[in-house]
C-alpha cells in the first residue's frame, strides 16, 4: 500500500539564521570552525575524532553499501582534495592526476557524493556571451567543520570567514530554490558572481556573499548585468540585522542577512 510513496528529504548543516534563532548561537567563527552537525555546533570545541568517524561511516554506509565503491582510499583522497579546494572550480583532469584515479572513475565518485549530500556541484549560469564559462562547475564540500578538520585548522583566520560563509549562504539557498535554479557566473576576464538564482519571468538574481558590505566592489556585477539585466541584487552578509538599499555603480543592492533571504524567495 506504500508502493510510490517514498519522499527523499534533504538535512542541511545547522543554517546561520537556525544558530541565531533556534541554537542561540552568535559566534560566526564558532559556527564556521565547529561546522553544522548539531553534536559539534554544541560542543566546546572541534573533536577530530567526531569528522574522522564520520568519514568512515560516510565511507562504510553511504558509499560502500550505496554504490558499491571499492576503492576506499582513492574514493577518501578525492573527498579530501574537495574539501581543500571547496568553493574552486572543478577541474577532473586535476583531481584524476592528484588521485591517480582514471577521469571517469573520478566522475563516478563525484556523482556518488553528490547524491549522499556530500558535496554539492554548482554549475555555471550562462547565454549572454561567448565569454562567459558554460562548462565548468564549481565545487563545495556540505559542512565547513570538515572543511575546517580536513585543512587542519584550530582557529579560524580572518581570511578563512569569506570563503566559509559562501558555503553558509549556499545552504540557505539550496533550502530555498528548486534543485536546478542556483548556479554562478564568471566570464573569461575573471570577473564573477557567487550565486545566481534562475526566477520565473526569465529573471535573474545575482546573489554575492561578502563578510563586510563596505568591501564589495560591483566589477562582477557590472559585467554580468550587461548580459543579463533583468533580476534582483543581493548582498548577503553575517552582521546585518535589518535589510536595507545600497547604490552603487548605478545599481540598486539589497544588503541582508541570511535570514531575510525566505522574503526574497517568496517575492516574485
Amino acid at each position: 500500500a506504500l508502493t510510490g510513496r517514498k519522499h527523499a528529504l534533504y538535512l542541511p548543516p545547522v543554517l546561520w539564521r537556525e544558530c541565531l534563532g533556534e541554537f542561540g548561537i552568535s559566534d560566526f567563527d564558532r559556527r564556521l570552525l565547529h561546522g553544522g552537525f548539531p553534536e559539534m555546533l554544541l560542543a566546546s570545541r572541534p573533536d577530530p575524532a567526531f569528522f574522522a568517524e564520520w568519514i568512515d561511516s560516510f565511507y562504510a554506509r553511504d558509499v560502500q553499501e550505496l554504490f558499491g565503491v571499492r576503492n576506499r582510499s582513492g574514493f577518501l583522497s578525492l573527498l579530501q582534495l574537495l574539501c581543500l579546494r571547496s568553493g574552486g572550480l572543478l577541474d577532473i583532469t586535476d583531481l584524476a592526476k592528484e588521485t591517480g584515479m582514471s577521469r571517469p572513475t573520478v566522475m563516478a565518485h563525484l556523482d556518488a557524493m553528490e547524491i549522499a549530500h556530500a558535496i554539492q556541484r554548482l554549475p555555471p549560469f550562462h547565454g549572454g556571451g561567448h565569454r562567459e564559462i558554460v562548462r565548468q562547475p564549481r565545487v563545495y564540500a556540505f559542512d565547513t567543520g570538515l572543511i575546517a578538520h580536513v585543512r587542519g585548522w584550530e582557529q579560524i583566520r580572518p581570511t578563512d570567514r569569506g570563503p566559509l560563509w559562501e558555503n553558509l549562504v549556499l545552504d540557505e539557498l539550496r533550502a530555498l530554490y528548486p534543485q536546478g535554479a542556483l548556479h554562478y557566473w564568471r566570464d573569461k576576464s575573471q570577473r564573477e558572481i557567487d550565486f545566481v538564482v534562475q526566477r520565473p519571468g526569465g529573471r535573474v538574481d545575482a546573489i554575492e556573499a561578502k563578510i563586510n558590505p563596505d568591501a564589495f566592489a560591483p566589477r562582477g556585477l557590472k559585467a554580468f548585468r550587461q548580459r543579463h539585466p533583468d533580476g534582483r541584487n543581493l548582498l548577503v552578509c553575517p552582521f546585518v540585522d535589518e535589510p536595507y538599499t545600497l547604490r552603487m555603480g548605478g545599481f540598486e543592492i539589497g544588503v541582508c542577512s541570511t535570514p531575510h533571504l525566505s522574503l526574497h524567495a517568496a517575492e516574485e
